[in-house]
């Protein structure tokens, strides 16, 4: 029997389900391979690197799935080569995955209340 992993939704006092999460894939990454000049500086010190996973259909070696440094417009555009540095494969699926689409963020606007207390 498959898990199914579930968000329960309060609506209006009516009970919706829907799925979130389609496949969960396991990988090694080499980080020896990633090159510093690709790292974002982020708050509080943290320090990001953009990759690229691709999962095929065929597997090789047991795994389907493969790791790269993100290249950006003017890389693929050149025709550069891409730097693999990890491959993994999916260990389970639902069989439906979908884009993902960014979400706007919602502005919260809160008024700032006025009295007539001197403090």
């Amino acid at each position: 029997m498959k898990a199914k992993a579930l968000k329960i939704i309060i609506n209006n006092n009516k009970l919706k389900t829907s799925k979130i999460m389609s496949a969960i894939i396991n990988y090694s990454l080499r980080v020896d391979r990633l090159p510093k000049e690709k790292f974002i500086a982020g708050k509080d010190g943290a320090v990001f690197v953009n990759l690229t996973m691709s999962v095929n259909d065929e597997t090789r070696f047991g795994n389907n799935a493969s790791i790269m440094i993100s290249q950006t417009q003017e890389e693929r555009e050149a025709k550069k080569p891409r730097t693999y540095i990890g491959n993994g494969k999916v260990v389970w699926t639902d069989g439906n995955i979908v884009k993902a689409e960014r979400e706007e963020a919602k502005e919260v606007v809160q008024e700032a209340e006025t009295s007539d207390l001197p403090f």
